[in-house]
């Protein structure tokens, strides 16, 4: 499974981003898979902020996340999404989506892993 991270960029405090996480493979279902998407600061670990189920039934937020962002997929385009808004300076990171057989939730041992997209919130 293949992994690409897309929409970062520089945007101003309370501002938006959409951040897309496009999935491939040669022999995979992508609705089989569990979507989580994580973030490093610099000089700081990687964390958990969303995930979402296979169906998309299911979602879970961090705390620092939660009523600002958004995750949802479309399993037709292999592809899970990242709503942000209300974007903070705290929110200046790479963000990264993972893919997992097992069930989504908060955690961070998911099997595939993209390349990161920069995010960097300005005052």
């Amino acid at each position: 499974v293949q992994l690409q991270a897309s929409g970062g960029g520089l945007v101003q405090a309370g501002g938006s981003l959409r951040l897309s996480c496009a999935a491939s493979g040669r022999t995979f279902t992508f609705s089989s898979y569990a979507v989580g998407w994580f973030r490093q600061a610099p000089g700081k670990e990687r964390e958990f902020v969303a995930a979402i189920n296979r169906r998309g039934g299911s979602t879970y937020y961090a705390d620092s996340v939660k009523d600002r962002f958004t995750i949802s997929r479309d399993n037709a385009k292999n592809t899970v999404y990242l709503q942000m808004n209300s974007l903070k300076l705290e929110d200046t990171a790479v963000y990264y989506c993972a893919a997992d057989l097992g069930p989504a939730g908060v955690r961070n041992n998911y099997d595939y892993w993209g390349q990161g997209t920069q995010v960097t919130v300005s005052s």
